[in-house]
């Protein structure tokens, strides 16, 4: 099931004091923050990519993979995307925790 519009809108509206963009992946989001991919937005649920920090926000028992066959993320449950400044910290600490992305070849 591809996520709604209204899903992304309202993740990146929850985010909007931080640089951030999403771009459209088979019919699913990958949320950019600092033009990092920090998560993906699947079936209308948010997963973040796992990273040191991470455990400060959420535990081991929100692992799940973001679509069948994919790593585990680290899986936003409904009431945390609710929480404005709790999400924006977390996605803003997991970008700052991921590396730069590589160059691109010309």
């Amino acid at each position: 099931m591809a996520t709604k519009k209204s899903t992304i809108d309202f993740i990146l509206d929850q985010l909007s004091r931080l640089d951030v963009r999403a771009r459209s992946m088979f019919g699913e989001y990958g949320p950019y923050c600092n033009e990092k991919v920090v998560a993906f937005v699947c079936d209308d649920q948010l997963f973040v990519k796992i990273t040191p920090i991470g455990s400060n926000f959420l535990d081991e028992s929100h692992y799940a993979p973001a679509y069948p066959g994919s790593k585990d993320y680290l899986c936003v449950p409904e009431d945390k995307l609710e929480d404005r400044e709790w999400l924006s910290s977390f996605i803003q600490e997991t970008a700052d925790a991921l590396p730069a992305p590589k160059p691109k070849k010309k």
